[in-house]
């Protein structure tokens, strides 16, 4: 599945929807009365939860239609509720937009986003959560259909927006958003042009990833782990291009998440911790810091059999031990200036 907001981690159910899915397969208008007695909180998570199972069947085109059906309907009728389906109807349109990008029908997608946005765009002021979900969720899937363009621009500032928004409804509810806001977070990552702003907005949320990671909640620990893994990617790019100071920053910051989320020492610490230990060694003002890790390192290897690990951690202090005949030094020495 494409990171849209349609991933079963993105958002946790809160909500009890068994009683929607009793009626999925009567009447759409049996459908349209339930619809009309549920919250919106109900009705968004069986519809969305209803997407997420069908694209995992491998039936997006058919998902694609039975949004569309029902959302058909609601949009006939939804006056008489005196805007309750209309808001339904504003998030089954933010749902299909979602399940076309996840079909790479990516013109429809626009198309679909936009007459989204103009329905919201109806009730600016609004700030309660009905309006604020459906907007950053939509937020969320409008930047990457943005960012799948090379149209980074655009999606900083979309994203940007559906991080605020997630921050502020997961401040009321951790639980339910805290995923949604990690995920916004972690796309920020891959998104973001300028590294100082990337480094800003990380550095600006991560007391808000420390207070998720102390809830026991297995949404948040997925959408955690998915940051982790981005943060040791973007780790990873920046010391191949040898960019050392600053993957120092994402290797560390990606080590101090997981050993919260898993707390015992295990082999993913271990390779991150060579990755933070040789980037270290790579920075002059911190190349001690990086001999002590490494070898620390070298021990904990040795204790948990992982040989492979070992052995890189002996080939980078031997390399680094190398680079120490550094041969400008050495035609200095012979030819005092």
């Amino acid at each position: 599945m494409k990171p849209i907001s349609l991933d079963p981690v993105f958002l946790t159910v809160t909500t009890d929807i068994s009683r929607l899915k009793k009626r999925r397969n009567r009447p759409m208008s049996e459908i349209r009365h339930a619809l009309g007695e549920v919250s919106f909180t109900t009705a968004y998570d069986f519809f969305r939860r209803m997407a997420i199972e069908m694209i995992e069947r491998g039936e997006v085109t058919k998902a694609i239609e039975t949004i569309k059906e029902v959302d058909e309907l609601l949009t006939r009728s939804g006056q008489e509720e005196g805007g309750h389906l209309l808001d339904i109807h504003a998030a089954l349109m933010q749902i299909q937009t979602a399940l076309l990008i996840e079909n790479d029908r990516l013109d429809e997608a626009q198309v679909t986003a936009a007459a989204t946005l103009t329905l919201l765009a109806q009730e600016p002021k609004r700030k309660d959560e009905p309006f604020l979900l459906v907007l950053a969720s939509l937020l969320y899937d409008i930047a990457y259909l943005h960012s799948m363009r090379d149209e980074y621009k655009q999606a900083e500032r979309e994203l940007e927006k559906s991080l605020k928004i997630f921050e502020r409804l997961a401040r009321v509810n951790p639980e339910r958003y805290g995923p949604a806001h990690i995920m916004a977070l972690n796309a920020s990552t891959s998104v973001y042009r300028s590294r100082m702003k990337q480094a800003n907005l990380l550095a600006h949320y991560q007391v808000a990833t420390s207070t998720y990671l102390q809830m026991v909640n297995s949404g948040i620990e997925d959408s955690m782990s998915k940051l982790i893994e981005s943060l040791h990617t973007e780790g990873t790019t920046l010391a191949r291009m040898g960019r050392h100071r600053e993957a120092v920053q994402y290797f560390t910051r990606s080590l101090k998440y997981l050993t919260k989320l898993n707390p015992e020492f295990d082999i993913n610490q271990l390779r991150m911790s060579i990755d933070l230990g040789n980037s270290l060694l790579n920075v002059k003002a911190t190349r001690d810091k990086g001999v002590h890790l490494l070898n620390t390192m070298l021990h904990k290897a040795t204790k948990i059999n992982a040989d492979e690990e070992h052995r890189r951690i002996v080939e980078i202090l031997l390399n680094a031990k190398s680079r120490r005949l550094d041969i400008l030094d050495i035609w200095h020495k012979v030819f005092p200036r």
